[in-house]
């Protein structure tokens, strides 16, 4: 069984510059998938489509055998919600506290107040944030603020984790941290999909890559190491 299908995607801007071309790839539930390549190579127009913030040129993008862009609008936030995102730029709210941010999420995804009063603690512990709960993001690293980000993304249990260039702002140290957090998430049974620059990232896991060139799939290893 497929969890994400691309079948045949190219995705051509109105200036004709080529982002997508002629992509057939395949993830299956509770896989661990670095896609990796130069930037401008396509990877985040790539996971937009999973997210249906970008439709393709053509061909298809599934998820679950349902075709994403055939699904009317009203659908689109309950397969978000499926999807946990991490950015490269946090993207936290300032004047909230790693608590009432990642509560926040929940919030907007209709939980209870009981679900988020066990829930937010929990998840703060399992990215070693406990100690951090009521701190603003002005008071912490950028390593703490990206293992609050990946906190946000995963409190609803989604199926999915999507973490673009997770590590591009951050320093060795950091960065080890945050992959050892992505990888205990995969073995909660979560699906990963890693965009990223870093080699040693890459090397580390051991898992599969996928490596992009212009726009193009060049490679795909069962257990990769960064080839660019």
């Amino acid at each position: 069984i497929c969890m994400m299908h691309y079948d045949n995607v190219s995705k051509i801007y109105s200036d004709s510059s080529v982002a997508l071309e002629g992509i057939n790839l395949s993830i299956p539930p509770g896989e661990f998938v670095s896609v990796v390549g130069q930037s401008g190579a396509g990877k985040t127009t790539l996971l937009k489509m999973l997210l249906a913030e970008e439709k393709p040129s053509s061909g298809s993008v599934f998820f679950e055998s349902v075709d994403i862009h055939a699904l009317p609008g009203s659908d689109i936030p309950s397969l978000r919600r499926r999807i946990g995102v991490v950015f490269q730029d946090f993207r936290l709210l300032p004047h909230k506290t790693a608590y009432e941010n990642v509560a926040f999420a929940m919030e907007a995804a209709g939980r209870s107040d009981e679900e988020i009063a066990s829930d937010v603690p929990q998840v703060l512990e399992l990215v070693d944030l406990g100690n951090k709960m009521w701190n603003f993001p002005g008071e912490l690293s950028g390593g703490e603020k990206q293992r609050v980000a990946i906190a946000r993304a995963i409190v609803n249990q989604p199926d999915v984790i999507i973490a673009d260039e997770p590590t591009g702002n951050l320093d060795p140290i950091n960065t080890k941290d945050i992959v050892e957090i992505l990888n205990k998430i995969h073995q909660l049974g979560t699906t990963v999909i890693l965009t990223t620059h870093n080699k040693g990232v890459i090397d580390s896991l051991g898992k599969r890559v996928i490596t992009m060139d212009r726009g193009k799939v060049i490679r795909d290893d069962k257990t990769g190491r960064y080839a660019l």
